[in-house]
């Protein structure tokens, strides 16, 4: 029987496991790559801003003198960034398999801008780096390894529109950021059955932190100048949201809990997901969509280059 207050100190020994992070030199991401450091898995942080990911990396060994992390530059907007990145860390491992794909970095609702490759930010970040960069590793992956998407309660309020997906004819910072954590279960959902056709014993499962007190919150406001906006976000980080400690759980749940399948999702187990230790969720009807499901990999496999099961 699951524990209903599942903490950080019920993850099991991960001595000679291996783990990536994206986005974990701060918020959730840092506190999932900490705990699992801590519980002996050798932990690649995987970073945009090297210097701010060196200092996490030293933050978490001066707390844990045993645990094992390295920092990687990754920059989730940047295709030939992911793919650098893919190459390097697999050079880099030999014939190291990896156990643990933590795709946790994101940005959340911020004007509209465009990246490298010329697509809309959260859906490049969000949705578009993360896909290129699970199939690009997908063969490295070990046979009962998991692939954990972080996504968030906002798909609710999601949709996809294929027909302006990049935001070019309407934008709204809302809307563009409930698109791509939709997208984020589309393609664990899509993912989960195309591995499960494969005989694969790799799992692709989702979390979401539910309200978590993290720097993401800020960035929208900041980027739009907007002082009240940010003003009242501060508040409510203050009164309403939980600990980054809380927030990483059902990611960290969804990483080692035994008896989940593919295609499980987790959060919080509080009033509206918000707070709350973890447990298995429903996700919405439009996440559960297997013709959205199967027209976004396409999509993103014409967007991205990278084809894969």
């Amino acid at each position: 029987m699951a524990n209903p207050r599942w903490t950080a100190a019920d993850i099991p020994d991960l001595a000679g496991r291996t783990a990536i992070v994206t986005g974990a030199n701060s918020g959730i991401g840092f506190v999932t790559a900490e705990q699992l450091a801590d519980h002996g898995a050798e932990v690649t942080l995987a970073v945009r801003d090297v210097a701010r990911g060196e200092e996490a990396a030293e933050r978490i060994v001066a707390a844990r003198p045993h645990a094992k992390v390295d920092v990687q530059r990754l920059d989730l907007a940047d295709l030939a960034s992911v793919r650098e990145f893919a190459a390097g860390w697999s050079a880099g491992q030999g014939s190291a398999r990896l156990d643990l794909l933590i795709n946790n970095a994101g940005v959340m609702a911020i004007p509209r801008r465009e990246s490298s490759d010329g697509f809309e930010m959260q859906l490049a970040t969000n949705h578009l780096g993360h896909f290129a960069l699970t199939g690009l590793l997908l063969d490295r992956i070990s046979d009962r390894g998991r692939i954990v998407n972080v996504a968030s309660g906002a798909h609710r309020m999601g949709r996809m529109d294929f027909d302006d997906l990049m935001g070019e004819q309407r934008y709204s910072p809302w809307r563009a950021y409930g698109q791509s954590k939709l997208a984020n279960l589309l393609f664990t959902n899509e993912l989960s059955r195309r591995l499960t056709r494969e005989g694969s014993g790799v799992l692709a499962l989702a979390a979401h932190p539910g309200y978590a007190a993290t720097n993401l919150q800020s960035v929208g406001p900041a980027m739009s100048g907007s002082k009240a906006q940010g003003a009242l976000t501060s508040l409510a980080n203050r009164l309403i949201a939980q600990s980054p400690e809380m927030g990483a759980l059902p990611t960290l749940y969804a990483a080692v809990q035994p008896g989940l399948t593919g295609g499980d999702y987790v959060g919080p187990s509080g009033a509206g997901e918000m707070r709350g230790h973890p447990r298995s969720v429903r996700m919405s009807a439009a996440a559960r969509d297997p013709l959205d499901a199967k027209r976004l990999w396409e999509v993103s496999e014409d967007l991205t280059g990278v084809t894969y099961l």
